[in-house]
Parts: structure tokens; sequence; C-alpha cells
């Protein structure tokens, strides 16, 4: 799943205006195993084992369709929703980097993407910012952004199917000299607010983990955990990239963030499954 679905609420409040990355989240997890449709009646199900009202849901799922982000299609009758192409693709990327996450090393050198977009065109310039973002990359000066050598064929991809190489140039290489790159680093990414995200996703999930890990958990309870928590995480992996150990503080929180992540998604994810295809199925 990807950053493009990120802001996720701490609760699921039936109130809380950010009910899209939620949803996206249950429809990221399962109805891709499910021939890629949903139920309104089951999406609605399972949000309010979340605590989250059928109406909002129902005037969430209508603006994700707006945006293209889901397709309304009928299956024996009934009404639902699909992915679209575009939003299959974007969680099947998101996957890799939030379950496969892959720190870089100092061999891996750096990717520079330099681009020049027309005042004509500035939405693209909007859209190769926001693209650029949401890939992790950091910025080393006006008009110059930089990441991992490792994200290179992920920002080749993610250019190409976003129809927007043609705005940019991408060089390889290395830090050849000038400067602490360890001090460059924490001006190129906002190495604070990171720190701060990682610290509170941990003080807010190692008792969840615990408590789980202890006594068990049902299956309900398992979903009403998981999908909030997986739906905060995906965020994460975006806004770090994956930076090599080395140049980041002693001790980094994302690294045991990570490792939690990790432990929850293994106690978690088939408990939250079997409730969540329960009532797709018809059985919860």
């Amino acid at each position: 799943m990807t950053a493009e679905f990120q802001s996720a609420p701490h609760a699921a409040g039936g109130r809380d205006t950010r009910l899209g990355p939620l949803i996206i989240t249950v429809f990221g997890l399962y109805a891709r195993g499910e021939r890629n449709w949903l139920s309104v009646a089951s999406v609605v199900r399972l949000m309010a084992d979340l605590g989250v009202e059928g109406q909002a849901v129902r005037s969430s799922v209508s603006r994700l369709k707006r945006r293209g982000v889901l397709r309304s299609e009928r299956h024996a009758g009934a009404a639902g929703y699909s992915l679209a192409d575009s939003t299959l693709e974007a969680l099947a990327e998101g996957d890799v980097r939030i379950f496969e996450r892959s720190r870089a090393t100092a061999e891996d050198g750096w990717l520079v993407v330099v681009f020049s977009v027309p005042e004509s065109e500035r939405e693209k310039r909007h859209e190769l910012r926001s693209s650029l973002t949401r890939l992790g990359f950091g910025t080393a000066a006006p008009g110059v952004w930089v990441a991992p050598g490792n994200l290179a064929a992920e920002t080749r991809r993610t250019l190409e199917c976003r129809q927007l190489s043609e705005y940019v140039d991408i060089f390889a290489g290395d830090h050849f000299a000038f400067g602490n790159l360890r001090s460059k680093v924490r001006t190129w990414w906002d190495l604070s607010e990171l720190t701060e995200l990682y610290e509170d996703f941990l003080r807010r999930h190692r008792p969840v983990l615990d408590a789980a890990s202890s006594g068990g958990t049902t299956p309900l309870e398992a979903f009403r955990t998981y999908i909030p928590m997986l739906t905060e995480w995906r965020r994460l992996p975006y806004r770090d990239p994956g930076i090599p150990l080395s140049l980041l503080p002693p001790g980094w929180s994302g690294v045991t963030a990570g490792a939690l992540f990790d432990e929850l998604n293994n106690v978690l994810s088939a408990p939250a499954r079997e409730h969540a295809l329960s009532v797709i199925h018809g059985h919860g």
C-alpha cells in the first residue's frame, strides 16, 4: 500500500474526515484476494467494526470514486466497488516499500533528480514534487532532489508511469567532496520530525504487541487493532527513504519501529484477515 493514501487517524472515529486511508487499507488487504471487489454491505460492516458510522463510510467511498481511486461495480446484483487499475498498481508498489523495506548502504551511492517544467504546465511541477516526496527524496537545493541510490529503479518506474519522465534528468553517483555528509543529510531530510513519528509509533503500539502476545487476541480484536495500525504505519516508509545507518543518529528509532511493525504484522494479520473474510463471505 502506498503513501498516496497516507493520512491516517489515530482512532477511527465516525466524525473523522480522514476515513479514506482506512478504507483503502481494507480494500488493499482484502479486495485484491476477492477478485478485486467488495460489496458495499461488507465494507460498511467492516468499518462499523472500527467504530465508523455507515453514512460516513458511504460518503467517503463516494469521494474515493470521484477521485478515480475506486470504481462502482455490481456482482450478482449486489452493489460494490473495485480498485481502479492505477490504484492496484500503486498498492502493489507500496506493498514492497511497506512489507519488504530495504535500507541503503554507503556503497549504493545517491540519486540526484533535477527537472524543468514550463510555466504553462505548472500542475506537472506540483505533481513531480509530490511524486518525489512520496518516493522519499530530500531537497539538497532549490530544484535539486536527492535520495539513496537503491531507489533508482522505483524512481524511474514511478516517473514513467505518471508520464513525468520528459521533464526530468536523473543522475547517480557518490558524494565526492566538501562538507560533512552526515550533517548534510540532516538538512536534506527532517530527521527530527521523522524521529518523533517513529517514537510516537513505538510509544503507542508497544503495549498493543505486549497484550496480543501475552493474552492472545480474537479475530475481531485483531482486526480493530491491525487496520488503524497499518494505515498509520504505511506513510512512514515513504517519509524514511532508507538512508544508510552510518549517516543517521546513533540508535535510530526507525530500526526499532520497523521491527515492532514486523512483529505486529506477524501477530495480527492472520486473525484480522480471518475476521474480515468472515464478514465478506457473510459468516460474521
